[in-house]
């Protein structure tokens, strides 16, 4: 979630992987703000086709903009969704997501984990399995490999500790890194935060503190909540964030791969 500081709303975390060479443009995630998001890409870009949408998981910051592509709303027509086998199940067997199937709104493309979907001769994307709470499906993050550089995308992740791929390889092996950065530190919330588990921007910066400079700053903190103190760039946080080296994502903001 996000939330609204000083002037602008602040989106639900997505990112989009454009080629200009050909126009064509994908979506990572269908966020509730998927009407605002699909109207800022089509400004950006001048096109207004969505060729295809990979989906991390079913939890409803992820995937429920897909309601847009209905046909009481857009009423696309046969739009590639990727996924992993229990959100295909899950859209198929559940409505109002199974609608969009029946009507060919969406055509779902099944993902395997780690298996390769080559979307232009450059243009290429991994999905990988992350351990997360998996009530309805799996959760993946996604790498984006190019001509020249490579990607990772992971917006949601219970703990780093908790998975089977080291961190700091994982940034000296990848060129930009959008990461879970949900909260900032324990006891952000007013709940258990273990109902909710997140690697807190603490936790990870802890973890990366070994890094040389050129490599911590290839990791961007995404997917803020709205408590995150990282929303605003004013706070202390924020500039600690900075100072150590790291990033912080911004909304519209243009990365090259």
């Amino acid at each position: 979630t996000r939330a609204v500081r000083n002037k602008a709303p602040q989106f639900v975390s997505s990112i989009a992987l454009v080629d200009s060479a050909t126009g064509k443009q994908w979506l990572f995630d269908a966020t509730p703000s998927f009407a605002q998001q699909y109207a800022m890409l089509e400004k950006t870009t001048k096109h207004n086709t969505i060729n295809g949408i990979f989906l991390t998981h079913a939890h409803i910051g992820h995937y429920t903009g897909l309601m847009h592509l209905g046909r009481e709303v857009m009423n696309s027509k046969e739009v590639p969704i990727y996924t992993m086998p229990r959100m295909k199940n899950f859209l198929e067997t559940n409505g109002p997501w199974s609608q969009l199937v029946n009507l060919k709104n969406i055509s779902i493309q099944l993902l395997r984990d780690t298996g390769s979907v080559y979307l232009t001769p450059n243009i290429s994307v991994v999905p990988f399995l992350v351990p997360h709470r998996d009530e309805y499906s799996e959760t993946v993050g996604y790498q984006i490999t190019t001509a020249d550089k490579k990607l990772v995308y992971i917006p949601d992740i219970d703990k780093w500790n908790k998975w089977d791929k080291n961190l700091l390889n994982l940034v000296y092996e990848n060129n930009i890194l959008l990461v879970d950065g949900t909260f900032y530190q324990d006891g952000e919330i007013n709940r258990p935060m273990n109902d909710v588990p997140h690697p807190f921007v603490t936790e990870t910066m802890e973890l990366l503190k070994s890094l040389p400079p050129d490599q911590r700053k290839k990791v961007y903190f995404i997917h803020l909540n709205h408590t995150n103190p990282l929303l605003n760039p004013q706070s202390k946080e924020y500039k600690e964030v900075i100072l150590l080296g790291f990033q912080v994502a911004k909304q519209g903001q243009k990365i090259y791969l």
